[in-house]
C-alpha cells in the first residue's frame, strides 16, 4: 500500500507530516512521489495566508479525476485548514470527492479515519480540541542527521492578522521529561542537530512551569546541551515580547545552541505595531536587539515582515525600512498582509489596495537583499562549520551555525556530517565555500 502526501506551510507542519508517515508506516504503508500510484493521498494543510489555501483547492480539484478512475482510493485533509470553521462545508461543497478532514489536535486519529473511509460514508470530520498533547507517537524524519521537535503547540498572543490560535488552538506546552526524551531517542537514531519548535517558543512552560516548579525555555536549552552525542541546538520561532536575558545567557553559555535567532518584528512603525497587538514597540525592540548583540556579539538575526496592514501609511512604510537598516538582518521573510476570516485586522477600516502592496513589498524585498548581500560579503574567508543536507552533481549543500545556506564541493558521503567550509563567494541569498577540513 503506498501514500502520497503534499505539504504546505512552514516546519510545524513538516514535523506533522513526519508524524502522519510515522503512523502510517506503522500501518503498512510506504511514501510514493506519484499521485496514480497512492493508495492514499493526503494534503497537510496551512491557512495563514490565502495563497495557500488557494493552492490547495486548486490541488483538489486535481484529484477528482484520480477519484473518478478509482473510487477506493482514500483523500484525506488534515493540517490548518481541517480547523476552520466553515471548512467542511467548503470541502463537501467544492471537493465532495474528500473522504475526510482531520484536525491539528487528533493527528494519533489518523490511522482511524483511513480504516473507516470510503464505503459510502460521505465525508467524515474529526476536528475536536482536546486540551491534551499525545505523546509517544511514531515519526519517519525526513533527514536521519536532524530532527524537528515540537515543545509548544497552539499560541496565546492573539496577534490581528493571525488564524493561529483560532487553527491551532491556545498554546500547551510539553512537559521537560517529553521533549528531552524524544530529543535522546532522536539522537539515538543518528540526529546530529535538533530544531526545537514552537510558534512562540519563549512562553515555553507557560502553562505549567511556575506551578510546578520546572524552567522555562531556556532552562530546556541547559538540559538538552548535556544530551551526549547531540551536536547543535536550533529554535523558532521568538516573539520578541517573551525574549528573556535568561535565553540569551543560555545561547552565551551553551555552545550546542545555535547563534541564529529568528526574531519577528513585523512592522517598524508604532502605530501598526499596536494595531497588530504584537506587544511591544520599536524601541522595545531596538533595546532587545542591543541586549543581544551585547552578549552575543556574533549572533546572526532574521526577522518577518507584513508590509500592507490595514491603516499602513508611507510614513509607517519607511519606519520598517529605516529599521530593516538600523539593524541589518540577514534576511527576512516578507509578506504582504493577507486578510483572513475571523481574524480582526480582517474588520479594520484602511484596507490596502493590493498594487500597493505589492509596490511596496518590492521596496522592502529590495531593502532586505542590499543588507543580506552587504553581511554575507563580511564573511568572505571566513570559516563556518556546516551540516551537509544534500548532494548534487559534486555540490553539497548545508547551513552553517547561522542558518546560512552554503553550496560547497564534495561526494555524496559528505551528506549528514559537519564540515569546516571557508567562504569563497558570497551572494544575496546563498554562499559559495571550500572544505578545509571534516568534523
Amino acid at each position: 500500500m503506498k501514500v502520497f502526501l503534499a505539504t504546505y506551510g512552514c516546519q510545524a507542519n513538516e514535523r506533522d507530516s513526519e508524524t502522519i508517515l510515522g503512523l502510517l508506516a506503522e500501518m503498512g504503508y510506504e511514501e510514493t512521489a506519484e499521485e496514480p500510484q497512492a493508495d492514499v493521498i493526503l494534503l497537510n494543510t496551512c491557512c495563514i495566508r490565502e495563497k495557500a489555501e488557494q493552492k490547495v483547492f486548486s490541488y483538489l480539484g486535481t484529484l477528482k479525476q484520480y477519484k473518478q478512475a478509482r473510487p477506493g482510493l482514500v483523500i484525506g485533509v488534515c493540517g490548518c485548514m481541517a480547523q476552520e470553521e466553515d471548512m467542511p462545508k467548503l470541502i463537501r461543497r467544492r471537493a465532495p470527492h474528500v473522504d475526510f478532514i482531520l484536525g491539528t489536535h487528533v493527528l494519533h486519529r489518523l490511522p482511524d479515519m483511513i480504516r473507516g473511509a470510503g464505503h459510502g460514508a460521505g465525508l467524515r470530520c474529526d476536528r475536536e480540541e482536546t486540551g491534551g498533547i499525545a505523546e509517544g507517537l511514531p515519526s519517519a524524519r525526513r533527514y536521519p542527521f536532524k530532527a524537528l521537535i515540537n515543545i509548544t503547540y497552539g499560541c496565546d498572543n492573539f496577534c490581528a492578522y493571525c488564524v493561529v490560535p483560532y487553527v491551532r488552538g491556545r498554546e500547551r506546552s510539553r512537559l521537560p521529561q517529553d521533549v528531552l526524551e524524544e530529543s535522546r531517542r532522536a539522537v539515538a537514531e543518528g540526529a546530529l542537530e535538533i530544531m526545537y519548535l514552537g510558534q512562540n517558543v519563549n512562553s515555553y512552560g507557560n502553562t505549567w512551569g511556575a506551578a510546578q516548579g520546572r524552567g522555562g525555555f531556556a532552562a530546556l536549552l541547559c538540559q538538552a546541551q548535556e544530551i551526549d552525542g547531540l551536536r547543535r541546538i536550533r529554535f523558532m520561532t521568538s516573539h520578541p515580547r517573551d525574549f528573556g536575558d535568561d535565553v540569551i545567557t543560555a545561547i552565551a553559555e551553551c555552545d550546542k545552541v545555535a547563534g541564529h535567532i529568528h526574531l519577528p518584528v513585523q512592522s517598524g512603525a508604532d502605530r501598526v505595531l499596536a494595531r497588530m497587538n504584537r506587544g511591544y514597540g520599536r524601541e522595545e525592540y531596538f533595546a532587545l536587539i542591543q541586549s543581544i548583540r551585547r552578549r552575543l556579539p556574533d549572533a546572526v538575526l532574521t526577522t518577518d515582515v507584513i508590509v500592507g496592514f490595514p491603516g499602513e501609511t508611507e510614513e509607517d512604510l519607511q519606519d520598517t525600512l529605516d529599521l530593516l537598516e538600523e539593524v541589518g538582518f540577514d534576511s527576512a521573510f516578507t509578506f504582504m498582509y493577507s486578510p483572513r476570516r475571523g481574524t480582526a485586522a480582517a474588520l479594520m477600516e484602511g484596507q490596502i489596495p493590493l498594487e500597493v502592496k505589492k509596490a511596496r513589498l518590492r521596496r522592502v524585498m529590495e531593502a532586505q537583499a542590499a543588507s543580506s548581500l552587504r553581511l554575507h560579503r563580511l564573511l568572505l574567508g571566513r570559516e563556518l562549520v556546516v551540516l551537509a543536507e544534500s548532494w548534487e552533481e559534486g555540490v553539497l549543500s548545508g547551513r552553517g551555525e547561522g542558518n546560512q545556506l552554503i553550496h560547497f564541493p564534495g561526494g555524496p558521503q559528505g551528506v549528514g556530517c559537519f564540515h569546516r567550509v571557508t567562504v569563497t563567494e558570497a551572494q544575496t541569498w546563498t554562499l559559495k565555500g571550500e572544505v578545509r577540513g571534516g568534523e
